[in-house]
């Protein structure tokens, strides 16, 4: 029996604008200004799924970008687990990305990560805080965990479990 991510009936939003932000489906209308994001904070990106990730490789091409967007707008389209890009309010520049995955721990019922480029971690507070509130207000998500920021990677990946 496959449990469903989120409920048959809850409309997933496709978008949301804060004031310095503007959040869409991350997919392949966006390849450019992503992958653009991503190799200019290549570095930083290996610690937001886990202490040591191996992604993004330094040889990642424009191709191989397009691909884990194809990717990601498939998993979003069968409800499986739901990506964004952040890009500025003008839709010009691409600031980071939100992924919203169904959780490997059962003590929560999602696991959030996000990013936001090198060049734009002003407004990364102001970000943590806005999403924090639209998946509380907008989202069926009863507890959310959050590694790698609310939860340190040891917790994490410790076969014992999470207390918190």
């Amino acid at each position: 029996m496959t449990i469903d991510f989120v409920p048959p009936d809850f409309d997933v939003p496709t978008s949301y604008t804060s004031d310095h932000f503007y959040l869409g489906i991350l997919d392949p209308s966006v390849v450019e200004l992503d992958y653009d994001a991503v190799m200019s904070s290549k570095v930083n990106l290996r610690q937001i799924f886990s202490e040591n990730h191996e992604w993004p490789r330094d040889t990642m091409t424009l191709e191989d970008n397009n691909g884990d967007l194809l990717k990601h707008r498939e998993e979003f389209d069968l409800r499986k687990a739901f990506a964004y890009t952040v890009l500025t309010t003008d839709k010009t520049k691409c600031i980071g990305c939100l992924y919203i995955d169904p959780s490997r721990v059962s003590d929560f019922d999602s696991e959030v990560y996000f990013w936001i480029r090198d060049d734009s971690l002003h407004i990364e507070t102001e970000f943590y805080t806005n999403i924090q509130n639209w998946l509380e207000e907008a989202w069926p998500f009863k507890k959310i965990a959050w590694p790698g920021r609310q939860i340190s990677w040891q917790q994490w990946g410790s076969p014992v479990g999470i207390a918190l």
